[in-house]
């Protein structure tokens, strides 16, 4: 799982969501940044068509936290889309 602004969304971004990719589905979190260039769906819209993330998720708060149960709700679902 990933978390980030991605306010602009940048080439090193692409290239370290790259780097965190593995054999699991890789899910990135939205957080909300001070003063934004772009509103949250926007950026969601961005990183969701990276060929190498499989879920985004926009935070609720300015952290971008998932509480563990969220965070493992979330991994039950890609699992499921995945079939895994």
């Amino acid at each position: 799982m990933a978390e980030g602004c991605f306010d602009p969304l940048l080439a090193a971004h692409a290239a370290q969501l790259q780097k965190m990719k593995s054999s699991r589905p890789l899910a990135v979190v939205i957080r909300e940044p001070d003063a934004p260039l772009l509103d949250a769906r926007a950026r969601a819209e961005l990183v969701a068509a990276l060929a190498v993330v499989d879920f985004v998720v926009i935070g609720g708060d300015t952290r971008g936290a998932l509480l563990r149960e969220d965070r493992e709700a979330l991994m039950s679902t890609i699992r499921r889309k995945h079939g895994r």
